[in-house]
């Protein structure tokens, strides 16, 4: 008799963290509440929305509000913003939307804003160094 086996979930996340780990110094690890994230010295820099008001496999990127603003105007069935992220400098998107190098593009701006917090908190400092593009 044939054992019927149940298809492997797909892990929405598998993408992101491979591209996540090309960026220099960037780890995947979980937050408290076991969602995947990835994190450039300790300091978020995207994972998987677990807030109700977000969709099913949507990312939150690290992105400032101008820039975020850009997104939103240009591809609207890609990134968007729910109000419980609104006043947060994030950006919601769409995984299934994105291709490996608008993703991999997407990481490396916000590698970029993450960059300087992971130097402020080595140094205890409150001024921001410049920034580093990432050597991918």
């Amino acid at each position: 008799m044939r054992q019927r086996t149940t298809p492997k979930r797909r892990d929405p996340f598998d993408v992101v963290r491979r591209v996540g780990l090309t960026l220099p110094d960037v780890v995947a690890t979980t937050r408290y509440d076991g969602s995947p994230v990835l994190k450039l010295g300790g300091c978020f820099l995207a994972g998987l929305a677990t807030h109700s008001s977000a969709e099913p496999e949507t990312l939150v990127v690290r992105m400032e509000f101008e820039e975020r603003g850009l997104l939103l105007e240009d591809a609207p069935d890609t990134y968007y913003v729910t109000d419980y992220y609104r006043n947060i400098p994030v950006v919601l998107v769409r995984l299934q939307q994105l291709t490996r190098d608008a993703l991999h593009d997407l990481l490396s701006v916000s590698w970029r804003l993450t960059l300087p917090k992971t130097r402020l908190r080595r140094s205890g400092k409150t001024s921001s160094p410049p920034l580093a593009p990432p050597q991918v």
